[in-house]
C-alpha cells in the first residue's frame, strides 16, 4: 500500500475525479433523462469516522455540484446491531460537515417489498430455504480456484420453500435454523454468486418496525434494490464493493424483469477507500475500543470519529479540504495523518482566536511594578483577519510563565528568558531578568525581573530589538484550567495490517492531562465550538464537559508539525 504524504499532494494538480468525469459521460449521453441521484447509506451501527466523510463528501458533493439530490438512506437490516443513537449522530454528522440531504430513507421501508421480491424469486425457482448450519454452508463455497458444491437443498419443491420462508418470519424459528439463498451459480469464479444468503433469521426487535419482522435481508440482497426503488442514478461506493458488482446488477436485472421494464439500473461506481497512518477504521474494533473504556466514548478527541474529531476541535471545512486534496482513486492508499493535521491548522489559522494560556506555570515577578497596580493590554484576536477585532488582557506585577521559557544559565541560542536578559512579553513590556528563587530540592519557584516603563506595546519604546517574546497570564487575573494534550492513538503506522492484538498496539501515551494550567479570563466568555490559538502553542477548543467552574481544554494540533521530527529523530 503506498503512503501519500504532503509533498506528493502538493506536487499534483488537482481536476476532475475519475468519478465526476463518468458522471459527466453519463450526462453527455442523456442518459437517465439528464438525471442526477446519489444515496450515501450508513449502517446506524455505529459513530461515522473520517472515511465515511471521504464517501460523504462524494455522495452529496457529486449532486450538489451537478444539481441533482443526494438521499441519505440508513441500511438498518441488522436490528441486532443498530439503534436511534447512532442514527442521530449520523444526521448531526452529516449536518456539521455542512451537507443537506434530498430525502432520508431507510431500508426498512422497503420490508414488504424486499420480501415481496423475495417470495417472486422462490416461485421464480431462483431462490430456496436451507437449512444447513453457517459453517456447512461455508465449506460448499469452495475456494476462489475451486467450485463451491450444492446444498442438498438446492432442488427443494417451490411450495415448501415457500412454507419455509414464512416460517423463518415467525417467533417460533431458530436463529441460524435456516437461511434463505439465491440459486445462482455454485461454480461461478465470483464467489459471491455461489449461492448467496438473501435472508437470515433475527429476533431482536428492530429500532423501528419492532417485532414486525423475524427474517431479515442481507445487505447485498438490500443494498442495490433499495438504489432501485429510489431512482438512484449513481451508486458511488468504495473499492472492497467491487466483487459485489456483478450480483448488485444481477438482483436489478431480476428486478427489472418482474417489473417488465428494462430501461433502468443504477450505476456502480468504486473509489478508493481513505486510510490514515497510526489509525484504525473498523467500526467493529472501534465499538470495542469504546465498550472495553480503552477511550472515553464515540466522541473521545482521539477517536476517527467525526463527533470525536469536533470535540477535539477540527473545523468541518477542514476535514472536507483534506478530503479534496487527497482526492479518489481506483487503488488503495495510506495517508499520512500529518496531511490531515496541516489542513487543520491551515484552516485554523484563519478562525481561531489568538489568547494567553500557560500551561506549566512557574511565578514571574516584576519587582519594579508596582504591587497595587494592574493595566489592560490591548491584544489582537486574529492577525489573518482585522475584522475579528481585540480583546484586553491584564497585566500585574505577578505573572505566570512557562517552566520552559527560563533557564538560569542558558546557551547563546536561547532566544527566551534568563539572567541578566532582556526578552519582550506579548503585548506588554519589555522585561530584563535579575535572578530566580530555589526551593530545597534545587528547583525553581520564582523568577524575578524588572520592566522597562518606556516599552509598552505602541510606545516609541518598545521599538528597541530583543530577540524573544513570551507569552504570559496575570497570577491574579485569570482562571484556573484543566488541558488535555493528544497524540497517536496507536502507536504504529499501520495497525490494520498489523498481525497482533489491536489492543497491544495503542498508545499508552495518547493522552496527558494537565491540571493546573492558567489561562486569561477572557476565556470565561468561550463556548465549545469557538476555535482558539494559545499562543506559541497550539490550536485548542473548549471541551464538552466544561463548565464556568471548571475549564477544561482539549488540544487540537500544535502550530507546527513535531510529530514526525520526533519519530525521524
Amino acid at each position: 500500500m503506498t503512503t501519500i504524504t504532503e509533498n506528493t499532494v502538493n506536487e499534483e494538480k488537482r481536476s476532475l475525479s475519475f468519478v465526476e468525469q463518468l458522471v459527466e459521460e453519463d450526462l453527455a449521453a442523456g442518459k437517465n433523462g439528464g438525471r442526477i441521484q446519489t444515496r450515501f447509506p450508513p449502517e446506524p451501527n455505529g459513530y461515522l469516522h473520517i472515511g465515511h466523510a471521504k464517501a460523504i463528501c462524494m455522495d452529496f458533493g457529486v449532486a450538489e455540484h451537478y444539481g441533482g439530490v443526494c438521499n441519505l438512506r440508513f441500511d438498518d437490516t441488522n436490528p441486532s446491531k443498530e439503534n436511534n443513537e447512532y442514527v442521530e449522530n449520523i444526521l448531526n454528522d452529516i449536518a456539521w460537515l455542512g451537507f443537506k440531504w434530498g430525502n432520508i430513507y431507510y431500508a426498512s421501508d422497503y420490508f414488504e417489498k424486499l420480501w415481496e421480491f423475495a417470495v417472486w424469486l422462490i416461485n421464480k425457482g431462483l431462490a430456496y430455504v436451507d437449512e444447513q448450519t453457517s459453517e456447512e454452508i461455508a465449506k460448499q463455497k469452495g475456494t476462489p480456484t475451486e467450485p463451491g458444491t450444492a446444498s442438498p437443498y438446492r432442488d427443494r419443491p417451490i411450495e415448501e420453500n415457500l412454507r419455509l420462508f414464512e416460517q423463518m418470519n415467525t417467533p417460533e424459528a431458530v436463529e441460524g435454523s435456516m437461511v434463505l439463498r439465491a440459486k445462482l451459480d455454485m461454480t461461478n469464479p465470483n464467489m459471491h454468486f455461489r449461492d448467496p444468503i438473501i435472508y437470515r433469521i433475527i429476533h431482536t426487535p428492530h429500532h423501528r418496525t419492532g417485532t414486525r419482522w423475524n427474517a431479515y435481508p442481507m445487505y447485498d440482497f438490500a443494498h442495490g434494490q433499495s438504489d432501485y426503488f429510489e431512482g438512484v442514478t449513481h451508486s458511488i461506493c468504495t473499492l472492497e464493493f467491487v466483487p459485489h458488482r456483478p450480483l448488485y446488477d444481477k438482483f436489478v436485472d431480476f428486478l427489472q424483469e418482474k417489473d417488465n421494464q428494462t430501461d433502468y439500473r443504477p450505476r456502480q461506481i468504486e473509489f478508493n477507500r481513505l486510510n490514515l497512518t497510526y489509525t484504525m477504521m473498523s467500526k467493529r474494533k472501534l465499538l470495542a475500543l469504546v465498550e472495553e473504556k480503552y477511550v472515553n466514548g464515540w466522541d473521545d478527541p482521539r477517536m476517527p470519529t467525526i463527533s470525536g474529531m469536533r470535540r477535539r476541535g477540527y473545523s468541518p471545512q477542514s476535514i472536507r479540504n483534506f478530503i479534496d486534496s487527497i482526492g479518489y482513486t481506483k487503488f488503495d492508499a495510506l495517508n499520512d495523518v500529518a496531511l490531515l493535521e496541516a489542513a487543520v491548522r491551515e484552516d485554523l489559522n484563519k478562525k481561531a482566536c489568538r489568547v494567553s494560556a500557560v500551561l506549566n506555570p512557574v511565578k514571574l515577578v516584576i519587582t519594579n511594578y508596582p504591587e497595587s497596580k494592574s493595566e489592560e493590554m490591548e491584544a489582537i484576536n486574529n492577525p489573518e483577519n482585522e475584522a475579528d477585532g481585540t480583546h484586553t488582557i491584564t497585566f500585574s506585577r505577578n505573572l505566570w510563565i512557562e517552566r520552559d521559557d527560563f533557564m538560569e544559565d542558558a546557551p547563546k541560542k536561547f532566544f527566551r528568558l534568563s539572567v541578566d536578559k532582556e526578552v519582550r512579553l506579548k503585548n506588554a513590556y519589555i522585561i530584563k531578568c535579575t535572578g530566580c528563587t530555589k526551593d530545597a530540592d534545587g528547583n525553581i519557584v520564582e523568577i524575578q525581573a524588572e520592566y522597562d516603563p518606556t516599552s509598552k506595546s505602541g510606545m516609541e519604546g518598545a521599538n528597541r530589538k530583543v530577540k524573544g517574546t513570551l507569552h504570559w497570564v496575570s497570577a491574579d487575573h485569570c482562571q484556573e484550567a484543566e488541558v488535555r494534550i493528544y497524540d497517536r492513538l496507536f502507536n504504529v503506522e499501520n495497525p490494520s495490517t498489523d498481525e497482533r492484538d489491536f489492543r497491544e498496539l495503542l498508545n499508552p501515551e495518547s493522552l496527558k492531562v494537565l491540571k493546573h494550567c492558567y489561562v486569561e479570563n477572557y476565556l470565561k466568555e468561550k463556548q465549545p465550538g469557538d476555535y482558539l490559538q494559545f499562543q506559541r502553542i497550539g490550536y485548542f477548543i473548549l471541551d464538552t464537559t466544561s463548565t464556568p467552574d471548571h475549564l477544561v481544554f482539549n488540544k487540537t494540533v500544535g502550530l507546527k508539525d513535531t510529530w514526525a521530527k520526533m519519530v525521524k529523530g
